[in-house]
């Protein structure tokens, strides 16, 4: 494991990263106090990767839906209209009174 402030970090980091490829572990310092550790990727442990892992787990359960969040929710879908702003009343009104 190195250790490495954030100055000296900056000034060779095409050398810590050299280092952390070949797994190697970076401690980055603030004033002599860890702050960050630099370390490599698991290119098994894609967002795809970790999601299929969580599921074969049972920790997670598969999307009913192909397509992501953004397909399912649309800013052109139709929104119930409020013209007089009730929505936001009844917000804030349930606050204040705690619910």
């Amino acid at each position: 494991m190195k250790k490495a402030s954030i100055s000296i970090l900056k000034a060779r980091l095409s050398q810590y990263l050299d280092a952390v490829k070949s797994g190697e572990e970076v401690i980055v310092t603030e004033r002599g106090r860890p702050v960050a550790r630099l370390v490599g990727l698991d290119v098994h442990d894609t967002p795809e990767g970790r999601t299929a892992r969580l599921i074969r787990e049972g920790r997670m359960r598969a999307p009913l839906e192909s397509g992501s969040a953004a397909d399912v929710l649309s800013w052109d879908d139709d929104v119930p209209a409020d013209p007089e702003g009730r929505s936001l009343e009844v917000l804030l009104e349930e606050r204040t009174e705690g619910r």
